[in-house]
């Protein structure tokens, strides 16, 4: 991917409202507008913990929302916007919607990087062949990406909720699967090609974000994923998602506040 030559946003930020392939509840539609609020509320501010003011003129870009009212085309149509906003040499960190998001996303990258890893956070593994008979459901996404080769490397951190299935399908892909009981505090990751981090807001222990879907106790710490977040290593962190917030099981709105933090930290990674 060639280098900026501009002084055009280098991280550009897209809402995907998309819910339609949510096992459980939906609601994960809802999120961007709020993610977005909660990034910009004057009760903290833009600046990132190692130091960069994200919220600076000319190192963010919102893209806005994709339309996501055609059921029919809507994975073609994220593919295709994420692929413009690439090709316009932008990094993208997408906001809401469920981890069924992520599958078009990555085909989209991966058109455009030769090599590509991920870092999945995630209290599941979402590597179901299928579910209730949807190959496209939010538990697959990374079934799908890995059974069409799109990414060298899929890290998870976070599991805790892995059966028989998942587990064999984690050790037909070689995905590196980092579960919550054997978590000592901390993991060191290094990568040796670009990284796509993948965050579902469920990696988090419900004490920490309990507006989600899915709630699976025993999860990491808000100061965890942090510590991850801002410690890896990588040649880049070239694009992102924040999936799986619920407003709807979120009245305090802390599970907001956290997803913000998320947007901020993980864009200040982007930018290097």
């Amino acid at each position: 991917m060639k280098e900026k030559t501009d002084t055009r946003p280098a991280v550009a930020l897209v809402g995907i409202p998309y819910d339609a392939q949510s096992s459980y509840l939906r609601g994960a539609a809802k999120a961007p507008s709020l993610i977005r609020e909660a990034f910009h509320c004057t009760a903290t501010n833009t600046w990132s913990e190692r130091g960069l003011d994200v919220g600076q003129e000319g190192l963010l870009f919102d893209a806005g929302d994709l339309d996501c009212s055609d059921a029919e085309d809507v994975i073609h149509d994220i593919e295709k916007r994420i692929g413009r906003l690439l090709d316009e040499d932008y990094r993208v960190l997408s906001l809401g919607g469920d981890h069924a998001i992520s599958f078009p996303v990555i085909r989209a990258y991966a058109a455009r990087y030769d090599r590509l890893s991920i870092l999945q956070f995630d209290a599941h593994p979402d590597l179901y062949d299928e579910l209730d008979g949807n190959r496209y459901s939010h538990a697959c996404p990374f079934a799908r990406i890995m059974e069409a080769g799109l990414v060298q490397r899929l890290v998870q951190v976070g599991i805790r909720g892995l059966n028989g299935l998942q587990r064999q399908q984690a050790e037909t892909y070689g995905v590196e699967v980092h579960e919550m009981k054997d978590w000592r505090g901390h993991i060191d990751l290094i990568f040796d090609s670009p990284l796509y981090i993948s965050f579902d807001m469920d990696a988090l222990d419900p004490a920490h974000a309990p507006g989600v879907s899915h709630f699976e106790p025993g999860g990491l710490s808000t100061r965890e994923v942090l510590r991850i977040i801002q410690s890896l290593r990588a040649p880049s962190v070239a694009g992102a998602d924040i999936v799986e917030y619920n407003p709807d099981r979120d009245p305090s709105g802390v599970t907001a506040a956290v997803a913000g933090k998320l947007l901020k930290e993980i864009a200040s990674r982007m930018l290097g």
